[in-house]
């Protein structure tokens, strides 16, 4: 799309503008690609107990961040402190709960092939696969997903320390049947990059996008109020790379919540048939309406997977500034 000389000097002006001034771009680059996602964590998330002879006061969903007063942040690093040959072993474990931070001891227990256990199930970094919502074209920076990338097991957002996005291609799609939510399936390429992941928020996974892409395939930005009731569509990927335009039908609007501010449901024949509606990895397909973007999806409706839930760009934008 071309613009006018008196827009791109609006753009221009803008640049310079403090940055709490610039709010969001108006126009955007639409996505609808599958993205490889891997975030390490700042810190290492507990997601278990295996052991009931081992010595803490760690529950599910703590985040360790250091051991005997030095920061750790992987695996790796905590493993250090546990190889020992002492009969006994124990640490100092610095960890955030619910946002704060606490310490505690933990007692160490040791195998028969002396073999010593934390007693606990750990992780560091997460891998899978979602869908690019938007880039900025003035600034590379991108949005994705529309939600948080959490664990499975305690639904503890990670707390990012770094990521990258990465390409990924759709190998196949166990599709949405009986209230059970389907998947996309993909082959991961980790060794070609595309961006990074700076920010892990309610509203998205954010960064710089670093590929080439075409900055003048652009849709002006919305508002939740020029949101209409009716038709739209979104834009996903359903075999290898390639980006289609899928019919949906919005029934509700709400403004009021922070993250599921469109309802809508699946009425494309051809994506019914091949997903049964909403599937996981299709988060952040994002939705068109009256050669808009108006926002991206993020849940689908877990009793009817025809149905879904999308987030309002505004909300996504708002999250960059």
């Amino acid at each position: 799309m071309k613009f006018k000389k008196r827009l791109l000097i609006l753009f221009f002006t803008l640049i310079i503008l403090p940055i709490n001034t610039l709010a969001y771009s108006k126009y955007l680059v639409p996505g609808g690609e599958n993205l490889g996602i891997n975030i390490k964590s700042q810190g290492i998330l507990v997601v278990g107990f295996y052991d009931a002879n081992v010595k803490n006061d760690l529950q599910i969903g703590d985040v360790i961040v250091s051991i005997n007063d030095n920061e750790i942040s992987s695996i790796n690093e905590m493993l250090e402190y546990v190889k020992t040959d002492s009969p006994t072993l124990s640490l100092k474990i610095g960890y955030k709960r619910l946002g704060n931070l606490y310490s505690t001891n933990l007692v160490l227990s040791r195998d028969e092939n002396n073999v010593y256990k934390t007693g606990m199930y750990v992780k560091d970094s997460v891998t899978g696969i979602g869908t690019l919502t938007f880039i900025d074209p003035t600034t590379n920076l991108y949005g994705a997903l529309g939600h948080s990338i959490t664990d499975s097991k305690t639904n503890i957002k990670f707390d990012i320390k770094n990521g990258k996005i990465f390409k990924a291609l759709v190998s196949s799609i166990d599709k949405s049947l009986d209230g059970k939510t389907g998947e996309k399936n993909a082959k991961f390429y980790f060794d070609t990059n595309y961006g990074t992941i700076e920010k892990n928020l309610d509203t998205g996974i954010f960064g710089t996008y670093e590929k080439d892409y075409d900055k003048d395939n652009t849709l002006m930005v919305a508002s939740i109020s020029e949101i209409e009731l009716g038709s739209a569509y979104i834009k996903t990927t359903l075999d290898d790379n390639v980006v289609k335009d899928y019919k949906i039908e919005i029934i509700d609007i709400d403004s009021g919540n922070p993250t599921k501010n469109i309802l809508f449901k699946v009425t494309d024949n051809e994506l019914l048939e091949k997903t049964g509606g909403i599937v996981k990895g299709m988060s952040g397909s994002p939705i068109i309406q009256n050669d808009k973007i108006i926002g991206a999806v993020t849940h689908t409706v877990i009793s009817d997977n025809t149905k879904g839930y999308g987030i309002s760009i505004i909300k996504m934008l708002e999250s960059i500034k």
